[in-house]
């Protein structure tokens, strides 16, 4: 039997699903939901990580500290950790989710920048945390520099590396072939997880072929609430895996009840691969650029697919959120400049 640990993330990519919205007795809720699952880990923050919340990536229902004392005091039996973007969060901003009690940090970068990670976590490492490293937007990235990245990030002293699928845009080969590859390169004691999006509706398949190459961890959510069309639906993965006699952990019948009964209730749309998530995972931009893309749409009167894609053509990444308003911009000018132009002849 092949034994696997999951961490899930429906208090901090699911954040990006309900803009941000969940409120203190929801985060109490869903957490002790999870702590009565036997999941190893919970993942609580901002869904932009520490700090997260501000005019650009929009403003959290509730005070950061309380959020996280609330989702640490509902799951007594489970660690609680937090995200950090360097450039988004700070050493402060850890050390704070310290005190209020999260026992695990994960220091995401994009894929070719693990180098600013060096010293958050350093700091990490001497508050006693345990730090995972997060590669985002790994499908941009080709697997002998993602090798090196992750490299980088167990020099620095973390204790697992994650390749992250900010985008769903991967398939079972380029997931085996990756993992497979980071698995080979680190250090035996170093683990390997690995995050999907489900925007190409693959994302259960792909984390299958992640744990058969070599992940030791996998990050789901209840009910695959998260940004885009959703993270690896939590429940649907641990049932999948008892089929496949790989070893979570996780109590399945529970897992189904807090996915339906506490999540289900509070998503505010649907979190499936519709035209919009899906167009992420095929033009291969971060799920968290969703909503923004949404809006830019409604404001300038254009297809947020056509926004999707024209960032995927930019190869934008994760805190370049102004450029979609540009896009949306120049694509409404290009709309009226054709419309004059068809009106002259």
């Amino acid at each position: 039997m092949t034994s696997i640990r999951l961490t899930d993330v429906t208090l901090r990519d699911g954040m990006h699903a309900v803009r941000h919205q969940f409120s203190l007795e929801d985060a109490r809720a869903i957490a002790g939901a999870l702590d009565a699952t036997g999941i190893d880990m919970i993942e609580a923050a901002h869904g932009d990580g520490l700090g997260g919340s501000s005019v650009q990536y929009g403003f959290a229902k509730e005070d950061e500290e309380a959020y996280l004392r609330a989702v640490c005091e509902a799951a007594p039996n489970t660690k609680v950790a937090a995200l950090l973007l360097p450039g988004i969060g700070t050493v402060d901003d850890m050390k704070r989710a310290v005190d209020c009690g999260i026992r695990v940090i994960r220091i995401a970068t994009h894929s070719t920048e693990a180098d600013i990670s060096e010293e958050h976590i350093h700091e990490a490492r001497k508050l006693g945390l345990e730090v995972v490293g997060f590669l985002m937007l790994s499908h941009m990235t080709p697997t002998h520099v993602l090798v090196e990245e992750a490299q980088k990030m167990a020099s620095y002293g973390a204790q697992c590396v994650y390749i992250v699928d900010s985008a769903g845009a991967m398939l079972m080969d380029e997931v085996s072939e990756k993992v497979s590859a980071l698995r080979g390169s680190l250090p035996g004691e170093v683990e390997v997880g690995f995050h999907a999006h489900n925007n190409l509706g693959a994302s259960v398949a792909n984390s299958i072929a992640a744990v058969r190459a070599g992940a030791e961890r996998i990050d789901a959510s209840l009910a695959g609430l998260g940004a885009g069309a959703g993270n690896t639906p939590l429940e649907v993965f641990v049932a999948a895996c008892e089929k496949l006699d790989i070893h979570t952990g996780v109590d399945l019948y529970r897992a189904m009840d807090a996915a339906e009964d506490i999540v289900r209730p509070r998503m505010i749309r649907p979190v499936i691969p519709d035209r919009d998530s899906l167009t992420l995972g095929y033009a291969g931009v971060y799920s968290s650029f969703l909503l923004h893309a949404d809006r830019a749409a409604k404001r300038f009167g254009v297809d947020a697919r056509d926004i999707l894609v024209e960032l995927g053509k930019r190869r934008v990444v994760g805190g370049q959120e102004d450029m979609i308003i540009d896009v949306a911009f120049e694509l409404a000018r290009s709309v009226d400049r054709r419309s004059e132009g068809e009106k002259r002849t």
